[in-house]
């Protein structure tokens, strides 16, 4: 139930999944809403502070998730077409390098003034000190633009389960909903 089968992803990649994807429309819309904080909000350092913490131990969850995903099973491919199962391969491909890249461009914003990021003043995690000049705003408009390709490129990806469960009428979907059995 744990693993994945040849059939199926088990519980692991399904709960790893749906973690990110919840990680992902949480730190969009915490990061799109406190970008327009004025100094005199209560938020003003607060939000940023969550949208870090959460953040960095998101990049735990990712590299948790891409070292499950080289160990485990990998589920047979359902009978798509082979552009529909390039292209779902690209996708997810394009999904790990965008989240990475918004990571680390996250990680320059806030390590550019050389202070450690504190995970929710559990812990402080070192990062080199900046290394290109103007390194916050370089890499906060990176981490901008990527967060909105990552974004419309989930929303893409969800519509296409959607479509294989509504119209093709196969269980792309509900694999990612109900972790496989071991016969």
């Amino acid at each position: 139930m744990f693993n994945n089968t040849s059939s199926g992803y088990g519980l692991t990649a399904i709960l790893l999944h749906w973690l990110s994807v919840i990680a992902v429309f949480g730190l969009f819309g915490l990061g799109f809403w406190m970008v327009d904080l004025t100094y005199y909000s209560s938020w003003y350092q607060t939000a940023p502070h969550i949208h870090k913490s959460i953040g960095l131990l998101f990049l735990g969850v990712t590299l948790l998730r891409l070292l499950w995903k080289a160990v485990s099973t990998t589920p047979n491919a359902l009978e798509h077409s082979s552009w529909e199962k390039q292209l779902a391969k690209w996708t997810h491909r394009a999904l790990y390098v965008l989240l990475l890249l918004i990571m680390v461009s996250g990680i320059l914003i806030s390590t550019a003034d050389g202070r450690d990021i504190w995970v929710f003043d559990w812990f402080a995690v070192p990062f080199p000190n900046a290394f290109m000049d103007d390194q916050a705003d370089i890499a906060g408009v990176v981490h901008q633009y990527l967060a909105y390709t990552l974004i419309v490129l989930v929303v893409l990806h969800a519509l296409g389960a959607i479509k294989h469960h509504l119209f093709d009428k196969d269980n792309t979907l509900t694999r990612m909903l109900k972790p496989a059995r071991r016969k």
